[in-house]
């Protein structure tokens, strides 16, 4: 029964680390957004969207936990939330901090175009096209950040299933303890009811030896001493 409820747990802890990952991409791109401001918006509703499936599965975890029947993997599954709420909360500040950051370089970047007027024309063109490099740059960075937490993630759920397989193979070692056990317990107990057997046959064959002997002296008096 437990292994079968640790599927779904470990499935939506899985889904957790996976909007975590996204929102921290999103955040940086943008933290990294030159513009302009619609732009911004667009990424502010999908780091949104990204919150609200993170917090769903954050409180699927909860209730799972809470349905636990040991209490010691029910705590264990409540300090997991409680680490992935306080997670949250760092996303979310790092977002509101990304978004002041970016709405001040957008409203500087407005400033100084309107101060360079005509003349610096081309060169906003420039700038604006590598940032829109640089951007692009981050974002394969982000990409391949994302990619090699996903191997890890994959990594990790492998160190899960040799872990489950450990553990199932140590209770089937358990039962087969159990098992030569009994087997050890009835062998003591034939041995000691063995040990009785032979006491017992002792005791019979030296009273039959001293019958025995009885007979005998009895035969010898009666052939030898007839008068007594």
């Amino acid at each position: 029964m437990a292994a079968a409820a640790s599927v779904p747990v470990r499935v939506c802890h899985q889904e957790i680390v996976k909007f975590d990952l996204e929102i921290k991409a999103a955040v940086q791109d943008i933290r990294d957004c030159p513009g302009p401001l619609s732009a911004l918006t667009e990424l502010n509703a999908a780091v949104k969207e990204k919150f609200h499936h993170l917090r769903g599965r954050i409180q699927e975890l909860e209730q799972m936990a809470k349905e636990q029947d040991k209490e010691s993997e029910k705590q264990a599954l409540l300090r997991e939330v409680e680490n992935h709420k306080k997670q949250m909360l760092s996303n979310q500040a790092a977002w509101r901090k990304a978004n002041l950051a970016c709405k001040i370089a957008i409203d500087n970047s407005e400033k100084d175009q309107l101060l360079q007027g005509r003349d610096s024309l081309k060169q906003r063109k420039t700038t604006k096209e590598s940032l829109a490099e640089s951007a692009s740059n981050i974002t394969e960075s982000l990409m391949g950040i994302s990619r090699m937490m996903s191997q890890q993630v994959q990594q990790s759920e492998e160190t899960v299933q040799t872990l489950a397989n450990s553990s199932r193979t140590i209770l089937e070692a358990n039962e087969e303890f159990k098992s030569m056990s009994g087997t050890i317990q009835l062998g003591r107990k034939l041995i000691t009811k063995y040990n009785r057997r032979e006491l017992t046959d002792k005791l019979l064959i030296f009273l039959a030896l001293a019958l025995f002997l009885a007979t005998v002296l009895y035969i010898l008096k009666k052939r030898l001493f007839p008068f007594l």
